[in-house]
C-alpha cells in the first residue's frame, strides 16, 4: 500500500468536499482516504498495482481542484 497527500489550492466549499471523497470512493485500488477541508488536503492509500499516484491526481484536477504538490 502506498499512502500520499495531495495538497490543492484551496477548496471553498463542503460539497467540494463531497465531489473529491464520491470520485475517491469509486476509484479502483483506494483502500482509505481523508479529505481535509481547512488544510485543502487530500490523504489517500491505495493500491499501486491498480492505481498510481498520477492517476489519482488526474481524477482530482478533472473534478476542478488544482492540486499543487503530492507527498
Amino acid at each position: 500500500m502506498t499512502n500520499k497527500t495531495y495538497q490543492l489550492e484551496a477548496v471553498s466549499c463542503p460539497s467540494c468536499i463531497l465531489k473529491i471523497e464520491g470520485m475517491l470512493k469509486k476509484t479502483k485500488g483506494v483502500k482509505e482516504y481523508d479529505v481535509l477541508f481547512n488544510s485543502s488536503r487530500v490523504k489517500v492509500t491505495f493500491d499501486e498495482d491498480v492505481t498510481s499516484t498520477e492517476a489519482i491526481q488526474d481524477r482530482i484536477e478533472k473534478l476542478g481542484y488544482p492540486v499543487v504538490s503530492v507527498k
